[in-house]
């Protein structure tokens, strides 16, 4: 059965995940797009309940990621494009919305490498940005990225959407800029901070060596 109305009580639960204190208090979120829900099935991640418009969609492969998730225990509900645009973040909807479990993430699941290359991203209020950071760690080849005094939650949908999936692949920890500053120091990594009042600039800096990159506000 096609979900055509937007007061359907599952597609009304989907939308409240909107807010923060609905993702916190149920430890879910929702993904947009073909990419991001393939990538967190890659990370396996598990996937709940996916939403569908084949009206929407942008290529022929969304049969099979559906077929996919729905073999790793989703449930599908095909919908109207009107239901659709109302669940979607994007401008442009890809006919796909996912629900999935939020993941929790603490420094002993970083790898600890001497070697690596690890951005610190420090009270980041934009989901954008966030996310953005996210997808350049991971282009970067970056070992991991550490978020400090978080004043946004991870799982913000504009996050997942911006890191374009970055965030199920990215090694990943959440915690204060004490213990991050600690943990660092205790492998011997160098901490550089990119600010506007620097009297170098990175292109001219030692970074062979273990190195964190702390940005933010």
């Amino acid at each position: 059965m096609k979900l055509s109305s937007v007061k359907n009580p599952r597609v009304q639960h989907a939308y409240a995940l909107r807010e923060r204190k609905q993702r916190e208090t149920e430890r879910l979120t929702v993904l947009e797009g073909y990419r991001e829900l393939s990538r967190a099935m890659d990370a396996g991640v598990k996937l709940s309940e996916c939403f569908f418009c084949p009206e929407m969609f942008l290529g022929s492969n969304e049969a099979a990621l559906l077929e996919r998730a729905q073999g790793q225990g989703a449930e599908l509900f095909e919908t109207t494009p009107e239901v659709l645009t109302k669940l979607a973040y994007r401008d442009r909807p890809e006919g796909l919305i996912a629900v999935s479990a939020i993941r929790s993430h603490t420094l002993a699941e970083m790898p600890a490498k001497k070697d690596g290359l690890y951005l610190v991203a420090e009270t980041i209020e934009k989901p954008g940005n966030l996310g953005s950071l996210l997808r350049s760690a991971d282009a970067a080849g970056a070992t991991g990225v550490i978020v400090c005094d978080k004043r946004t939650d991870i799982y913000n949908p504009n996050v997942i959407r911006a890191s374009t999936g970055a965030i199920f692949s990215m090694p990943l920890a959440e915690t204060s800029s004490e213990e991050a500053h600690k943990w660092l120091k205790s492998l011997g990594i160098a901490i550089l901070s990119a600010t506007p009042h620097a009297t170098a600039v990175h292109s001219d800096s030692d970074m062979k060596q273990g190195v964190a990159i702390v940005v933010g506000a």
